[in-house]
């Protein structure tokens, strides 16, 4: 008896030291800081993983998917000044699918031009996903979630190379999708579009996945290339889907049976600008990288490989007599690129990188999209009809390994801002807008443009602007140091818009 009562207090004794040891390491252990979306995400999701979801009828089942994305899809209308251009068309965006008001009615009062669209909630404090065509150059972003209440939102960065912008709202406790993994996308599985059609809030719709790796040619650089240099500032490896999707489902989610974020609807197909069977999605992997690079240094972090290329087919490998007709043909390579650094010749044919089978262009793109300078692949390439295996390092777009970070300039302008009042605005019939209460004679923006003290600058590279934050944080989106300011003068009629560099 006393040898059970002594093992007994023996194991009581180890338990409760268990618990205090226990109890000391979570009072002194240092929490883990979470860096990426990706991570606060599955830190919240992390006791909600479900089984897929499958149907009486054995097929699977869409309701609760539909149901879990459906309060995180939200409406997006973006409003432009009165005299808006977009390269000599009224209306931007001809290419993609938004859905524009209806503007044949001269009987009514000439309202600005609004375009809508879509966009997902990937945090629950507000942060939203969308395709950077929808809110490009607007003067106000007005977000409506599913339960009809609406925000005005902050444009935190723009990616034109991938077609994706990020929003911020000042909301909490949202409901958001969680990201999935657009590597284990496969032909043949169903999916679900979930956006804002026409105007028809909240639609959803079913398919299946018709392709991978797809471009299609809809994305242009944002600037010129360097010869021999590869196009990757424009990054296109679609998801090609049947599911129906329309003008306003731009920025709407595409998600898996399980409720997860596969991609971002993007673009269709069509001869008649309405859909005819072929939607494309930026992939889910392609945008957490994007967004992770807007939210850390304020511009994407954009790999080059530093060839240029063609991809092959039948008539091409014929053409040059080669044994094959899968692959990437590089038909120069950049001097001092990440290519040439790693052995990469002209007349060499990429056949795989990161482990992944290069097919077409498509291939390649999906896998450029996903690193930033100094990331290490390796690559494959066929040369003289045997494989060689090559270490690439990529480079960025000025050849070096280092981050690129926005810097805002606000200094370089040479100017001093007021944020208008409340009354200011009513009086000058305007929503947003800085006054220029200083200019310095020798600044750029003095001797390029008309602006003097007075002016009230409303938009800066597209973006509304109501105090210096905004405006600083509106600089970072200059391309190839241009800036673009457009604001009004309070005794003349009309908005003027104005261009010029940055800096000397």
């Amino acid at each position: 008896m006393m040898d059970m009562k002594r093992i007994f207090s023996t194991v009581l004794i180890a338990i409760l030291g268990g618990l205090i040891a226990l109890g000391a390491y979570k009072i002194f252990e240092r929490p883990t800081e979470i860096t990426s979306i990706e991570e606060r995400q599955q830190a919240q999701f992390a006791s909600l993983k479900t089984p897929r979801m499958v149907g009486s009828a054995g097929l699977v089942d869409f309701t609760e998917a539909a149901a879990r994305v459906t309060p995180a899809v939200v409406y997006i209308q973006t409003t432009y000044p009165m005299n808006y251009r977009n390269g000599g068309r009224q209306f931007p965006f001809d290419d993609f699918f938004d859905f524009f008001e209806d503007r044949r009615r001269p009987q009514q009062p000439r309202r600005a031009p609004r375009a809508s669209g879509s966009g997902v909630i990937i945090t629950d404090d507000g942060y939203i996903v969308t395709n950077n065509h929808v809110v490009e150059n607007g003067d106000k972003v007005e977000v409506t979630l599913n339960n009809r209440r609406t925000y005005v939102a902050n444009v935190i960065g723009t990616d034109p190379g991938s077609d994706l912008a990020l929003l911020k709202i000042d909301a909490k406790d949202l409901t958001f999708v969680p990201y999935g993994n657009s590597d284990d996308v496969r032909v043949g599985e169903w999916v679900l579009a979930i956006g804002n059609p026409f105007d028809l809030r909240s639609t959803v719709t079913a398919g299946i996945v018709s392709a991978t790796a797809r471009s299609i040619g809809i994305l242009g650089s944002d600037r010129a290339l360097r010869p021999g240099e590869t196009p990757t500032a424009a990054i296109e490896s679609f998801i090609q889907t049947d599911a129906v999707i329309n003008r306003g489902n731009s920025g709407g989610a595409l998600v898996n049976t399980n409720g997860e974020l596969i991609g971002i609807n993007t673009a269709i197909m069509s001869h008649t600008g309405s859909y005819e069977g072929y939607g494309f999605a930026v992939p889910v992997n392609i945008v957490k990288k994007v967004i992770d690079d807007l939210l850390k240094y304020g511009e994407v972090q954009r790999a080059f490989i530093g060839v240029s290329f063609t991809p092959i087919d039948a008539a091409f490998a014929k053409e040059r007599e080669l044994e094959t007709t899968h692959g990437i043909y590089v038909e120069d390579v950049v001097e001092g690129g990440a290519a040439q650094e790693a052995g990469i010749r002209k007349g060499d044919i990429i056949i795989n990188m990161d482990g992944k089978e290069i097919v077409g262009t498509g291939d390649l793109m999906a896998i450029v999209g996903l690193h930033g300078p100094g990331d290490k692949v390796s690559v494959t390439v066929l040369r003289d009809g045997k494989e060689r295996k090559l270490n690439l390092t990529f480079k960025n777009r000025q050849g070096t390994l280092e981050p690129q970070v926005a810097q805002s300039n606000f200094k370089e302008l040479g100017i001093e801002l007021a944020p208008l009042s409340d009354d200011e605005k009513k009086q000058l019939r305007t929503e947003n807008g800085v006054r220029v209460t200083s200019i310095s004679e020798n600044s750029q923006i003095y001797n390029y443009t008309q602006i003097r003290e007075g002016f009230v600058i409303t938009r800066v590279n597209g973006q509304a602007v109501d105090s210096e934050e905004s405006v600083s944080r509106a600089l970072k989106q200059s391309k190839q140091g241009m800036v673009q300011i457009q604001g009004f003068f309070p005794s003349q009629p009309g908005m003027y818009t104005y261009t010029f560099p940055l800096a000397k």
